[in-house]
């Protein structure tokens, strides 16, 4: 996978800055990526496990609750790599809104920790901020979702739709044919009904 794929999955991290800008800035899409092929969504899953190692190791030189926020800012970038990765070698609106979801959970999850230096009122703001974060950021994700699948789901029917239309016509352009063998008889007339059911794919 190139470099510039794997730094768009890195970059799709997590950037939760504090409990007062999550209200401003509440979890977006990351913008989808081009399929990707299973050798790239194999490389994208490693290279997620190892950022993790990297990042957790990094939080042992903190204590507290920075350490807290460290591990689940380092656990959520995991896991958002690893979804943003299913859902480009997937290519569907489900794994689409998973990774969405996957995201949401895991800013969820930092803003969490970083309301745990707060006390009283503000820490009990914060927290139902997160959750509010949460909640709209997985409902907006669904809606999506509904909305690809339902798009799917119609240029399908559209292209039944035209399958049938074409069998039909063709079905009818058969008759008529057939029809005018009718203007023969004996092997003209067998060699006629031979060339339409040739022409028009009848057996």
């Amino acid at each position: 996978m190139s470099k510039l794929l794997i730094a768009l999955f890195v970059a799709a991290g997590l950037s939760v800055a504090g409990c007062a800008t999550q209200r401003e800035a509440p979890v977006a899409a990351a913008k989808p990526v081009a399929p990707i092929s299973k050798d790239a969504y194999d490389t994208a899953f490693k290279n997620a496990e190892t950022q993790y190692k990297m990042d957790k190791d990094a939080c042992s030189s903190r204590s507290g609750n920075a350490k807290d926020i460290c591990l689940a800012e380092a656990n959520g970038k995991e896991k958002i790599a690893k979804a943003d990765a299913e859902a480009a070698y997937k290519s569907t609106p489900k794994a689409r809104e998973d990774a969405r979801v996957t995201r949401a959970d895991a800013t969820y999850n930092v803003a969490k920790q970083r309301c745990d230096e707060l006390s009283g009122n503000p820490k009990d703001v914060c927290v139902k901020q997160a959750n509010a974060v949460l909640i709209k950021a997985k409902a907006d994700a669904k809606v999506d979702r509904v909305s690809a699948d339902a798009k799917q789901d119609s240029a399908m029917k559209e292209a039944d739709a035209r399958k049938q239309a074409a069998e039909d016509r063709r079905d009818a352009d058969y008759k008529v044919a057939i029809e005018k063998c009718d203007a023969f008889t004996g092997s003209a007339k067998n060699t006629c009904v031979s060339n339409a059911k040739v022409q028009y794919g009848k057996s």
